[in-house]
């Protein structure tokens, strides 16, 4: 039974489309109001949402982790953010919600991902039912998935974080505005039918990117970039990589293949964000699992 269902946006503070659904949604709080459980909202980085920027110290995204909520010594702006949140919303072991919902967008041309919490037969049931009702929707798994990460969405193992995109940093879309509300919906209207012991019908299969590997972009001795994507590569987010097949220009043009043995499925291309952590894109295998039954 899910009772209490939390809502975040604003993680990062310049991602624009789960900073205003959660402005939206204190003005019209009636449009979560489900009757067989509540609902609350939580604007997660106010300060970074008010200077228009990722975060003020350090992701807020990657504070999570269990160390690092234990280490006293950590004080930046984001640190006590996640404290706080953590004091709000969990801790793990004792969550004061059941289900989070993690508001994101990305320049990457993802369109609408999901990325589950964990491989929970509730997540992935769900996300079953998300993809037969919209087929644009997407199912990416983490390296990381089902392991203590420095995630947000890790507090809870039932939810998802959203990711939305291809949108600019510091820019609203009304399109994926309305696609990420549209979501919202349907998957609060699902957890209600489930908890009234009917939930819709979901297919017994769902597909899964499982990430694998980030790679980094080529750098020179001093660490700067030594080349960009491809331009066959780009925008081309969850579409086959062949072995052999361009991956990286250098800036004397040439192309540098991918180097790997087997077909793979980009994501997060080119992702904005990801320059700072030496992530170029994720690369993740496609997989067909059969969904399990209740635990």
């Amino acid at each position: 039974m899910i009772r209490r269902v939390a809502v975040v946006g604003g993680t990062h503070g310049n991602e624009l489309t789960g900073v205003y659904l959660i402005k939206k949604f204190e003005q019209f709080p009636a449009l979560l109001r489900r009757s067989s459980f509540e609902t609350i909202v939580l604007l997660a980085n106010p300060e970074a949402a008010a200077s228009n920027r990722r975060y003020i110290d350090r992701d807020l995204n990657r504070c999570f982790a269990q160390a690092d909520l234990a280490n006293p010594a950590l004080t930046t702006y984001e640190d006590r953010r996640a404290k706080a949140i953590v004091a709000q919303l969990g801790p793990r072991e004792q969550p004061q919600v059941d289900v989070i919902l993690d508001l994101h967008s990305t320049t990457s041309n993802m369109g609408l991902s999901l990325l589950p919490s964990s491989r929970h037969p509730f997540n992935l049931r769900l996300a079953a039912y998300l993809s037969a009702l919209y087929p644009a929707v997407r199912v990416c798994c983490g390296v990381q998935c089902d392991q203590d990460t420095p995630l947000l969405r890790s507090l809870t193992p039932l939810g998802f974080t959203l990711e939305v995109g291809a949108i600019a940093q510091g820019v609203l879309d009304a399109h994926y505005f309305q696609q990420t509300e549209q979501l919202i919906h349907a998957i609060l209207d699902y957890i209600d039918a489930s908890n009234q012991g009917q939930p819709p019908p979901a297919p017994e299969t769902l597909k899964v990117y499982q990430a694998i590997a980030s790679v980094d972009y080529p750098r020179n001795d001093a660490g700067e970039l030594h080349a960009m994507i491809h331009p066959q590569l780009q925008h081309r987010d969850y579409e086959p990589l062949h072995p052999g097949a361009p991956m990286f220009l250098t800036f004397s043009g040439e192309t540098l293949p991918y180097e790997g043995e087997n077909i793979v499925f980009p994501v997060f291309i080119n992702e904005a964000a990801y320059y700072e952590k030496g992530i170029a894109m994720v690369l993740t295998e496609k997989q067909e699992m059969t969904i399990p039954n209740e635990c």
